[in-house]
């Protein structure tokens, strides 16, 4: 068999060097130019070298930049993000384009000055650029032309009309790019400048565009500064905001970033605003019933579906009004202030009209006072000498007995029946109404979690609590009937309140929160769905989860679990890089103000690559493989990592300090110094990603959600294995072996 030497000159071919990255260069006019770049070279030396290639002069006046739609120089900070088989374009230096288009904007020709700032507002994005222009002025620049400049535009609006709404587009573009870099204090900025950009909000409130960076601005100065809030306050109020939150069919899609552009600034303006006696407009702003009938006719009720973003702000406009309620939660009742004596004294009259003594002064004054304990003994308060010193403690202090007196003012019959009905009960099992309302107010106001802020990430609304506008007080109404019919079931006693208290108090919590876990509608469907889960309903499901957990823990069960487990993992594992290969929309979170803007990342379908890159907008769907312009081989990847152990979480800032981004953080690290870093939606895109990932890297899926999913799908795949066994007693112990057969004759030999 003959042996084929290669020839001593050849060579076996190696792969390039990690420092090589094959790349094409443009040039306007010119054939693109293939070249391979060392990344070891300053960069100064390769642009001399490609200026050199086309003959070019003076090269320290030229830079690359990325020829894809972002068009963002290149530095010596993001060089290593260069990957092979990139498109790049030789331009002008950033600090030379500053300056020609800090020029340009100044022209006298009005043609001229619109191309600039469209210019202007799409090298703004780049933070390189940005810095060159800042550092010739440029913010200030700009706030002269919006303060001052826009006076004589409007001159020429009335013929130019279309020219005008654009060149201002574009300069509101323009700023909210630049100050989105952090690179400039928002502190800097003048009353009339602020006054205009307040302006914009009412008067072009047709043009979408400049609506919607003048919404962004005002956003961001009331997150930035609380002096500049106070000045954004005195010009426009949220009432002007309101009417913004309605939209037509037509502009649904810009509409709806309109609308979380408004909460945002409403929101940050909300959390920014004492509500002292001295201020209480604020409280009635979020009452306001236009408000709440446009959030709900408009974004919960929209044909359109509610994206998390949406969601989040409907979450946070949720928390924040019920955080209205925290002044009365923590005000206890002065015994001596006759004008909240007088709430008690009309529960009394309400509860027992017919009884109440004669409007003659008759009788004497220790009658009077012996039927008013008699009553309030009745109402069920703890004082029945002087009740007032039942709402001395907080929480939930004035705050119960303003909802026990809108129980009995606009649910007058369902109240004069609970108070009577208990009140002429000779069994012992009478629910004290005052009592229980006190306790049921706390409970309230601990599962909606009234006075804590709102959750950055959270996005847990309740649509129902936008249909009245008390809504807070009506649920009230429907959980303190509901107490009162589960005291009845379970035949708690009132000798022991604090005991029948915390019995009743878990089954009535459980009840609430496992209506409010089905999110309904409309309190009517709520009071609904608690009708379906009475006090035995609540029992049978006990019953039922705890029979699970017995059943599954005996010898035969653990075996087969243990049997049946890899195979359920491997359908997890399975599970989860299938959600990765389908992808994720992730938010950037800036801790200069809440923006929109995302990047998507996904798996290939070989598992081999992770595609990634920036979006415009929140998708609605996939986003294809070919429109990420940035890949990372998984090969590549060393490790994960979460937490406060994630580079971006190490960074000084507002990220680091908040607890939920910090559990929402994971990055990818790769090569020696490469990372990729997120910050998931929610807590199940952290889970479905850190699993995912780590199952790549061959390593254990250690998430909560890896955990419920492989609880719940044990127990279904056991549950439809033992199908044949239903009703027949599984031993805890295998069957003894029986004793070998004193013959084989039975044996039949086949042969």
């Amino acid at each position: 068999c003959p042996i084929l030497l290669a020839p001593k000159n050849s060579s076996v071919a190696m792969p390039p060097p990690a420092d090589i990255v094959k790349v094409a260069i443009e040039w306007p006019g010119a054939f693109p130019k293939l070249m391979e770049i060392d990344q070891k070279k300053p960069l100064s030396s390769i642009i001399k070298e490609v200026c050199d290639g086309w003959s070019l002069a003076n090269h320290d006046q030229f830079a690359l930049q990325h020829a894809d739609s972002s068009n963002f120089y290149i530095t010596e900070k993001n060089r290593n993000e260069i990957k092979n088989g990139a498109i790049l374009r030789l331009t002008t230096s950033p600090a030379q384009n500053a300056q020609q288009l800090h020029e340009r904007i100044q022209s006298s020709s009005m043609d001229a000055k619109l191309e600039a700032l469209k210019d202007l507002a799409n090298y703004s994005r780049d933070v390189t650029f940005a810095q060159e222009f800042i550092n010739l002025d440029g913010i200030s620049l700009l706030t002269q032309m919006v303060e001052s400049g826009t006076e004589r535009y409007q001159k020429l609006q009335k013929i130019m009309k279309p020219c005008f709404g654009d060149m201002l587009s574009f300069t509101l573009t323009a700023f909210v790019e630049l100050m989105d870099h952090g690179i400039v204090s928002w502190d800097t900025f003048s009353v009339a400048f602020i006054k205009k950009i307040a302006s914009y909000v009412n008067k072009f409130a047709s043009d979408i565009s400049i609506l919607q960076r003048s919404l962004a601005i005002l956003e961001s100065m009331v997150l930035n500064s609380h002096d500049l809030y106070q000045k954004v306050a005195q010009e426009i109020t949220i009432g002007q905001l309101i009417p913004h939150l309605q939209g037509t069919e037509k502009e649904r899609k810009i509409i709806i970033m309109i609308q979380e552009y408004t909460k945002q600034v409403m929101h940050s303006a909300i959390a920014h605003h004492p509500l002292t006696n001295a201020q209480p407009e604020m409280a009635n702003i979020l009452a306001q019933k236009q408000l709440r009938s446009i959030i709900l006719t408009h974004v919960i009720r929209a044909q359109r579906a509610i994206n998390n973003e949406m969601a989040h702000q409907l979450y946070v406009l949720q928390v924040l009004t019920f955080n209205l309620l925290e002044d009365r939660m923590m005000t206890k009742m002065d015994p001596q202030d006759q004008a909240q004596r007088d709430i008690i004294f009309e529960l009394r009259r309400i509860a027992f009209d017919a009884e109440s003594e004669p409007n003659n002064s008759s009788g004497s004054i220790e009658k009077r006072k012996s039927m008013y304990t008699r009553d309030y003994k009745k109402l069920g308060f703890i004082n029945h000498v002087n009740p007032a010193m039942d709402f001395t403690q907080t929480p939930p202090g004035m705050l119960a007995l303003d909802n026990m007196l809108y129980f009995a003012k606009h649910h007058q019959d369902a109240y004069i029946r609970i108070v009577l009905e208990n009140s002429s009960r000779e069994d012992k099992h009478e629910c004290p109404f005052g009592r229980s309302s006190i306790e049921l107010t706390k409970m309230l106001c601990e599962i909606l979690k009234v006075g804590e802020l709102p959750s950055e990430t959270c996005n847990d609304f309740h649509p129902m609590f936008f249909t009245h506008d008390r809504s807070f007080e009506e649920f009230f109404c429907i959980c303190i009937q509901l107490l009162n019919k589960t005291w009845k079931e379970m035949r708690a006693t009132s000798e022991d309140f604090n005991k029948a208290r915390k019995t009743v108090m878990q089954v009535v919590k459980e009840q609430i929160m496992r209506a409010l876990t089905t999110k309904p509608s409309s309190l009517d469907q709520f009071k609904s769905k608690l009708q379906n889960l009475s006090y035995t309903e609540i029992l049978k499901i006990r019953q039922s989860e705890r029979m699970n957990q017995e059943d599954f823990q005996s010898r035969p069960i653990l075996e087969l679990k243990e049997k049946i487990q890899p195979e359920i993992l491997e359908l997890i594992k399975q599970q989860r890089l299938n959600r990765l290969v389908e992808g994720t929309c992730f938010r950037k979170l800036n801790s200069r103000r809440r923006q929109d803007k995302f990047w998507y990342c996904r798996l290939s379908p070989n598992h081999k690559v992770l595609h990634y890159g920036d979006l415009e907008e929140s998708p609605q769907g996939e986003v294809p493989h070919d429109s990420l312009q940035d890949k990372l081989p998984v090969a590549d990847i060393k490790a994960v990592v979460t937490g406060k152990d994630c580079p971006h979480m190490k960074e000084k800032g507002a990220l680091k300090q908040n607890k939920e981004v910090l559990e929402l953080a994971f990055s990818i690290l790769y090569d020696s110094s490469g990372q990729l870093n997120f910050i998931a939606p929610d807590k199940h895109e952290y889970c479905v990603w850190t699993d995912g990932l780590n199952a790549l890297l061959g390593k254990d899926m250690l998430s909560d959600l890896t955990r419920n999913d492989l609880d719940t799908l044990l127990s279904m795949e056991i549950k439809l294995r033992l199908l044949d066994l239903e009703n027949i007693q599984i031993p805890d112990a295998p069957p003894p072996i029986p004793k070998e057969p004193s013959n084989y004759d039975f044996v039949y030999d086949c042969n």
